[in-house]
């Protein structure tokens, strides 16, 4: 099984402070670990939502936000990392996303390369990568299999993202409902399963991670907070 556990933001992070080197040192030896045990797929930190855009899809209508959010309320329902030459470029392909999907919202910025935390130079000209999260709607917390057409269609879409070198990753979560959220108080952690409420606070971050199960995610995810100092971990599971 795959699933994904998502920090999000603090005000540290939505400050842009660089992260302490012990929690730099902590999260990779955790990532480290991963990879030597098959556990860990990939994973990416994102930008403060300053450098965010929030796009509304309704009516054949397409609405852009500028960030910061202070107030965003976000439930991931699936991402696209992606390889651009701008934010237009990017813009231009959520179209083309929403045009498959239909009504949709997504959340779309730049993530965090090894050379904004000084781990090495950055290179001349470096392409843009960035994550676009779509958010959950109605229908998804039933579960319910997708329309055969549109899984054709996005299929499409995915391919022709791949063959362009645009698509890096890209997946879809499954209901709320069987999720978990974990949230600190006091340092202290509580867990809540699925379904649950929008999350007010943007995510910061993610890890896709291969694991036998949702508890076992939730003890790699208390492990996570162990060493970065959150205010709430998302664990979701991504569909087969």
């Amino acid at each position: 099984m795959q699933f994904m556990v998502m920090h999000k933001m603090t005000e540290e992070m939505e400050q842009g402070l660089p992260p302490d080197p012990a929690e730099i040192e902590g999260v990779g030896k955790l990532i480290g670990e991963g990879v030597k045990d098959q556990v860990f797929v990939s994973g990416e930190g994102l930008k403060p939502s300053s450098q965010r855009l929030h796009i509304v899809y309704k009516d054949g209508q397409r609405r852009i936000t500028d960030g910061p959010f202070t107030e965003a309320k976000e439930l991931v329902a699936g991402f696209g990392l992606l390889r651009v030459r701008s934010m237009e470029e990017a813009i231009s392909w959520c179209d083309k996303f929403a045009a498959v999907l239909g009504d949709v919202e997504l959340y779309m910025g730049p993530v965090v390369e090894p050379w904004d935390l000084g781990m090495m130079p950055k290179p001349k000209n470096p392409p843009l990568r960035v994550l676009s999260m779509h958010q959950v709607r109605p229908g998804d917390y039933d579960d319910a299999p997708p329309d055969p057409k549109l899984v054709a269609e996005m299929g499409k879409l995915i391919a022709e993202m791949q063959e362009s070198g645009v698509l890096q990753a890209t997946g879809g979560l499954a209901s709320p409902k069987r999720g978990a959220r974990i949230r600190y108080v006091g340092g202290k952690p509580s867990i809540i399963d699925g379904p649950f409420a929008e999350s007010k606070e943007l995510v910061a971050g993610y890890a896709i991670l291969n694991l036998p199960s949702k508890a076992a995610a939730i003890e790699w995810a208390l492990r996570f907070g162990e060493v970065v100092k959150v205010n709430e971990i998302d664990v979701r599971e991504v569909c087969a």
